[in-house]
């Protein structure tokens, strides 16, 4: 029984180092991860700058520039 169980693990350890799907699957996790992490520098570099430009436009809609 023990020597079965074993077996198994062993079997599925390799099954999971030699498929090529699993791997894929983690390449296309880090690229969206990569992908997330731009989004977010660019919306922090660029964010003071929108809400910048919004607030003149807002200011000189109300005449108070």
């Amino acid at each position: 029984m023990v020597l079965k169980v074993w077996n198994w693990i062993l079997q599925s350890l390799f099954l999971f180092a030699t498929r090529k799907r699993g791997a894929t699957a983690i390449e296309y996790g880090l690229i969206a991860a990569g992908i997330a992490v731009a989004i977010a520098v660019l919306v922090g570099t660029l964010g003071d700058q929108i809400a910048a430009t919004f607030q003149s436009v807002v200011d000189a809609l109300s005449g108070t520039s």
